[in-house]
């Protein structure tokens, strides 16, 4: 049943390809596809997670002639015009420790952190020959250049007395070389400059950032200054979606061009949830629909749901987890 499930929603993406080709030329493989993401939960990995309120931007192919590949998230950049992102301390912990400074040789290690009393809140160990561990609170703020500032107000470490972040760890020229190594920071005086472009493993990022503050318990970075295409899901009653339209987007062996598809939470109860290297188990559980004009819409559990629930058209949701959404039991 699994594979006829697949085999459906395969012929019902082909159609649509079809469809819209029928109607309209083909648009250049390498054409930016537009995005637009309301309420998304989308991993990075199993336990970094991007929580997008919104966004509106493109995907923009990192290869020449190439469309952006659905499947390899390192196949294009995507592009933020306008947007709230914000990443739980937990993210940031492992983003830190698993990707940014996970090399030989980094200064920081162990890093833990969290968010206490509006100020972020950095512990971990450096190296200094021998290991050293430090405690810092910092201030969070924009710099005019779209780079994250971290001020720190309070610095503790264990026995070194510290004159700034460049005398604490001992930043001379072969530690500034090393410091190099690590993807989207510097140390400028006191501060950490954070460049949220050059953070992700992947997919790469690109845009403005405007602003960012702490929010509860909430690291919350807003992007604008880009000129946002306005464009209309074919499910305007959706709530939490990713939807792409325009220019040609490839997935699975399938190619679908000028892009009109809408992948929707089936459960609007809390975001959608959303795994790109782990999607196709939520395709398996979820079901599609042809639009009038060619375009498809995607029904999908959230990630951490997907092996659990059933949405095939007349089955709904099993007994374990309800939803007052009557789509998840329409018919194709």
């Amino acid at each position: 049943m699994r594979k006829l499930l697949v085999c459906c929603v395969a012929l019902g993406i082909a159609s649509a390809s079809t469809s819209t080709r029928a109607a309209k030329p083909d648009a250049p493989v390498s054409a930016p596809v537009s995005a637009s993401f309301r309420n998304v939960h989308l991993h990075v990995d199993p336990t970094i997670v991007l929580e997008m309120r919104h966004l509106d931007g493109a995907l923009i192919s990192n290869v020449s002639g190439q469309p952006p590949v659905f499947d390899d998230q390192k196949s294009f950049t995507l592009r933020i015009d306008s947007g709230v992102v914000a990443m739980s301390a937990a993210s940031l912990t492992d983003l830190m420790n698993h990707y940014i400074f996970a090399y030989d040789g980094a200064p920081l290690k162990n890093l833990r952190l969290s968010i206490e009393n509006g100020q972020l809140r950095q512990r971990g160990t450096m190296h200094k020959g021998v290991d050293v561990s430090f405690d810092i609170l910092a201030d969070i703020s924009a710099t005019p250049d779209g780079r994250i500032r971290l001020h720190p107000t309070k610095i503790k470490t264990a026995g070194i007395p510290s004159g700034g972040l460049m005398k604490l760890f001992g930043i001379e020229l072969d530690n500034v070389i090393k410091l190099k190594q690590t993807p989207g920071v510097q140390i400028e005086e006191n501060d950490f400059l954070l460049s949220p472009d050059r953070l992700l493993p992947s997919p790469k990022i690109s845009g403005h950032l405007t602003a960012v503050k702490i929010e509860g318990d909430r690291v919350v970075e807003t992007f604008g200054g880009g000129a946002v295409a306005r464009i209309t899901p074919p499910d305007r009653r959706a709530r939490n979606f990713m939807y792409y339209h325009g220019g040609t987007l490839r997935f699975g062996k399938l190619t679908m061009s000028d892009a009109d598809m809408q992948l929707i939470d089936a459960d609007e109860r809390n975001p959608f949830e959303f795994f790109p290297q782990e999607y196709i188990k939520q395709l398996v559980a979820g079901y599609s629909k042809n639009t009038p004009s060619g375009g498809l819409k995607v029904y999908m559990p959230d990630y951490s749901q997907a092996t659990r629930v059933n949405l095939k058209p007349g089955r709904g949701l099993k007994p374990d987890r309800q939803t007052t959404d009557t789509r998840t039991t329409e018919q194709p």
